[in-house]
């Protein structure tokens, strides 16, 4: 057992803040006839010292209730540590007579990335070192880092803070210099054109949206920066990419239900973009290229949508001609072109699928998969004439496994699996999907890992994680960190519930905007069959979830507190309601997409059911550790801070209650591999501490 059993029962002690009374002054608003009181409206003044003393508190606070906790954080820290394997390689990629590379050193907490050049026994080339660029900085993260066609120039552009606003910079591969200029407010997207001196990139607006393309010559003043395209509906963000080919530039402008795709060929930079098909309300679409057509995968008369092909000097949809139809049991995800082979990446039942179409004879197949329970994401590919595709294979017991497929011989070779130190013998665990039953009949896929053997007594711990929200899948993946957590007899469970996409667009249709509400009774329902299984028991039940999967933890605990013994809630999402109000505010106008406009009564009075900070009571909540980050643009400090505070005023329990907030990242949390897994040990000691496990 780890301490006494009075630790995991700690009386809240109230943290030492006294901010001023006008500080304190509550905010009243009022619409469709519905009166809120905002006690905590004052955490959002971040330049207000008594914000930041607020925090610094609450930040000592939990330092102070998990000191007890010290060694076993220490011990769980070693464990992890030792796992991997500090210094290690990738596969490296072949390019243009290149074979590129990331490695890491132990000691060193980011990547360096490498190339050779014609074979892995040529001198190697440092490109770009990030531990050295880190230097002085207790946050950082590259962006992007993107080699001109000629392999002579690096775009690289740096985050160091966690707001998500990188600098761009060009360096010269030959002789390490920099070019004179950097550009500052830069987002992720950033493609050459192919005249090497001509780079494209996207520029942040107030609300911190990708809005603008601009157009840059290396070794010129930024200020004459030409501007390319603007995107003034504040629903849409911009991105650029080039196809795989390298022969088409993409400008690519979308919401969450709509996007429009414009094409500039990469040896044109100063020609105009060009739009395959204007945007439709409801209609998305991704452009790849091949010799002289487009692929599109759509969503157009197709809800898990279809690919169709289209001629590229006439790629609108009336030039549209259906190479894969519309499969109500099957949602095409994405499509990669190869010289001779179209790649399909689609998904069925809530398993990931690779079918390979041979261009040359029409020939199909699907990619086999040792294991019924497994994901999958794909390499680079840079190389369009390679008759193999790389992708990275793992399930919940098998380590990601870097494979090159080849797609004539319907063969794969295992190029590297990541190397799990200390013994680990994955015959010792086992992995199933098990179904729960939502309350509308729906039934909920559930992956489990645990060590054998199980006994289904209601006696193992679990930690039950969940996200359901943007479409995006929960899908099952090796992580060498549950180890720790299964050596100690966890079980760990993931919820696909509704708000993904695991189980094809309706999946997510089905939980977003008026039917948001089925990701929490999914989730709820999950937990309650786990528990009736015999799995695990609500004494010894762990919820996590981070961001939108924050909303979904603030959610059920409100909602069955005691279905729960504790809560981890990462940059949780959960002042729906006044965030959703608040159109200056990174996101918001984008995601009404998502949640609704609550300035529309019906999503108001939808959203305000269930907006975890609007619905807290006077009643028992589960022991609760949350985080933030200060400089997180994705989720303002303040909504974990707010819910804090007005827990702490408002349960009746003596359970824990903390709130740890970054004071120098943003949403992802430390950037550094060595601090990330000092932030894992810190939230499994916490999970092991209040189930008295040590």
């Amino acid at each position: 057992m780890s301490g006494p059993a009075s630790t995991a029962e700690l009386a809240p002690v109230e943290p030492e803040l006294e901010p001023p009374v006008a500080a304190r002054r509550p905010r009243v608003d009022e619409l469709h006839g519905d009166v809120r009181v905002d006690e905590y409206h004052w955490l959002r003044e971040r330049s207000n010292p008594e914000v930041i003393a607020h925090l610094d508190a609450e930040n000592r606070w939990t330092d102070a209730a998990m000191a007890h906790t010290a060694e076993l954080q220490e011990r769980l820290y070693a464990e992890l540590v030792g796992r991997i394997k500090e210094t290690d390689l990738s596969v490296p990629e072949w390019q243009d007579g290149w074979f590129y590379y990331v490695r890491v050193e132990q000691g060193q907490q980011y990547p360096i990335i490498c190339r050779r050049r014609g074979g892995m026994t040529a001198p190697e080339e440092i490109i770009l070192d990030q531990n050295a660029l880190a230097v002085g900085h207790p946050y950082f993260r590259v962006g992007v880092s993107q080699v001109s066609p000629d392999h002579r120039l690096l775009a690289y552009s740096v985050d160091t803070t966690g707001a998500e606003d990188y600098t761009l910079f060009v360096k010269d591969l030959a002789t390490g210099a920099l070019s004179a200029e950097s550009i500052a407010n830069t987002s992720y997207g950033v493609e050459w054109a192919d005249d090497n001196r001509t780079l494209f990139y996207a520029v942040l607006d107030a609300t911190r949206r990708p809005d603008r393309l601009m157009r840059h010559v290396v070794g010129t003043d930024p200020a004459g920066d030409v501007l390319v395209y603007q995107e003034r509906d504040e629903s849409f963000f911009l991105g650029i990419g080039k196809t795989k080919s390298r022969e088409y530039l993409l400008l690519e402008v979308g919401s969450h239900t709509t996007s429009e795709v414009h094409v500039l060929r990469a040896d044109e930079p100063t020609g105009t973009f060009r739009v395959v098909e204007p945007r439709v309300p409801g209609i998305e679409y991704e452009v790849t290229h091949h010799g002289d057509e487009f692929y599109l995968v759509t969503n157009d008369a197709a809800e898990n949508f279809r690919l169709v092909a289209a001629p590229v000097d006439a790629p609108s949809r009336a030039h549209w001609r259906e190479v894969l139809p519309h499969r109500p049991a099957v949602k095409l995800d994405d499509v990669e072109a190869f010289r001779n082979h179209l790649v399909v990446y689609e998904r069925e039942n809530g398993l990931k699928r690779i079918e390979i179409l041979d261009l040359r004879s029409g020939a199909r197949h699907h990619v086999a998969f040792p294991e019924p329970v497994y994901t999958f994401w794909r390499g680079a590919n840079r190389d369009f004439d390679s008759p193999t595709l790389r992708f990275t294979y793992t399930s919940l017991v098998t380590p990601s496994s870097v494979i090159d497929y080849e797609m004539d011989e319907q063969r794969w070779e295992l190029r590297k699996r990541t190397e799990v130190l200390g013994g680990h013998d994955p015959a010792r665990y086992r992995t199933e999907r098990v179904f729960a039953n939502a309350p509308d009949g729906v039934a909920v896929p559930i992956s489990l890992v645990w060590r054998e053997p199980l006994v289904r007594d209601g006696a193992r711990p679990m930690v039950l994680y969940g996200y359901g929200a943007y479409g995006s899948s929960y899908d099952p993946a090796f992580s060498s960190n549950y180890l720790s957590l299964l050596d100690r007899g966890f079980v760990v469970a993931l919820a696909h519930i509704r708000g993904g996409e695991e189980m094809g667009r309706r999946w997510y249709d089905d939980g977003k905007l008026l039917r948001k509400r089925n990701s929490f009774t999914d989730f709820i329902a999950c937990a309650e069959h786990l528990t009736r299984s015999g799995y695990t028991s609500a004494e010894r039940l762990v919820i996590s979830g981070g961001s939108a999967g924050g909303l979904l933890m603030g959610a059920v605990t409100n909602m069955r507190p005691d279905l729960f013994r504790a809560v981890l809630a990462d940059v949780p999402f959960v002042d729906v309601v006044n965030t959703m109000l608040d159109a200056s505010l990174p996101l918001t106008v984008i995601e009404y997409d998502e949640w609704g406009n609550p300035a529309e009564r019906c999503f108001y009075n939808y959203i305000r059911s269930y907006s975890p900070y609007d619905n807290i009571e006077a009643k028992a909540y589960p022991h609760l550790l949350v985080t933030a980050g200060l400089n997180d643009p994705r989720v303002a400090y303040w909504e974990p801070a707010k819910w804090v505070a007005r827990l702490r005023a408002r349960k009746t329990d003596g359970h824990r209650l903390l709130l740890k907030t970054h004071m120098g990242a943003g949403h992802g949390g430390a950037s550094g591999r060595y601090d990330f897994l000092k932030e894992v040990a810190f939230k499994y000691a916490f999970m092991l501490d209040v189930l008295e496990i040590s």
